[in-house]
């Protein structure tokens, strides 16, 4: 029998073949998902998404892994919904506010109060409720894996403070497009103005707009204290973040890559609330060292000027349902 005298080149041809082959599926096993969001790096939400992507690898041994696009690098928030609907991005987050444009459902979360403390927020996020909202917009290829705190959301304005209801008359407030929110600050008195976050700044440097509303993390990273120094506590609206993904991405999933992501962000969950508590600590304590004068008015008046907004909804029993289901919650 005749041995070629390269054998020993052939073994290793195909030992390295062997290798290149086994390396590509192990490489096919790898997923990797992007997310993308319109929030700076220092952020308390980003860090818990970053705190996420840890944990989804961990998890997985490295085989599901996040890749983060902080600051809009992908789009606006708009954008980067859009894009989830045709599964071109796996994740995003968004405020409450932005999935009305998909489902009612969403509505209540952004009624005036319609959380009486934080703790009685995060029951009813934590909850039946919360898991219901988080799939209501399955069928437009988007779906929910967790809420994030985003605070409470109060006046901050250009010149004079608003300590009572009836100082928002006459006042032009940025709010965002949404309408629960317009009709909220109508019916304390003001004039809302739908603007979009990327222009509020130059909004507010200009006058076109005399104030906003946001939570202090909000306020502070986006530099608006420098322009407006009023900011009033009345905590009139606690909407919180949602992270969703395509449903075209999640249905590719197998069911463990699923669990990965799923409990990643559920851990990520109470690590992002506790970062948003120090965020709101530091961001009130430097806020007030730039010059910002922090006002914390009595809530019962503003409290009294909305309380009306929850019978406007009762022609529309799925809301009305969640409002009374909300109030019922201990």
């Amino acid at each position: 029998m005749h041995i070629p005298k390269n054998t020993g080149t052939l073994v290793m041809v195909f030992l390295f073949l062997g290798l290149v082959i086994s390396s590509c599926g192990e490489l096919k096993k790898q997923r990797i998902l992007k997310l993308a969001h319109g929030l700076p790096t220092d952020h308390p939400v980003h860090e818990a998404m970053v705190f996420m992507g840890e944990r989804v690898k961990e998890l997985s041994g490295g085989n599901l892994q996040l890749e983060i696009y902080p600051g809009a690098q992908l789009g606006s928030e708009q954008e980067c919904v859009e894009l989830l609907q045709i599964g071109s991005l796996a994740i995003t987050k968004v405020s409450a506010v932005v999935m009305e444009s998909f489902t009612d459902d969403y509505k209540v979360l952004g009624l005036p109060y319609i959380f009486r403390s934080q703790e009685h927020g995060f029951k009813v996020l934590d909850g039946d409720i919360g898991k219901e909202l988080l799939l209501s917009t399955e069928n437009k290829w988007l779906r929910g894996l967790c809420f994030y705190d985003a605070g409470s959301r109060s006046f901050y304005t250009i010149k004079k403070p608003i300590l009572v209801p009836e100082d928002l008359k006459g006042m032009k407030i940025r709010v965002q497009k949404s309408k629960t929110a317009m009709e909220m600050v109508q019916a304390m008195g003001g004039s809302p103005t739908p603007i979009s976050y990327g222009e509020l700044y130059t909004a507010l440097q200009s006058g076109v707009v005399d104030g906003a509303e946001n939570n202090p993390p909000s306020l502070y990273t986006s530099h608006h204290y420098e322009v407006c120094k009023e900011y009033s506590l009345d905590e009139h609206t606690s909407v919180p973040d949602v992270l969703i993904i395509s449903e075209h991405i999640w249905k590719d999933l197998s069911d463990q890559e699923k669990g990965w992501l799923q409990q990643a962000a559920d851990e990520s969950v109470p690590v992002e609330r506790k970062l948003w508590n120090e965020s709101v600590k530091k961001s009130l304590e430097e806020m007030e060292k730039a010059g910002v004068n922090i006002h914390r008015p009595d809530k019962g008046p503003f409290l009294e000027k909305v309380k009306g907004v929850y019978e406007t909804y009762k022609d529309q029993p799925v809301i009305y349902n969640y409002i009374k289901r909300i109030q019922a919650i201990q």
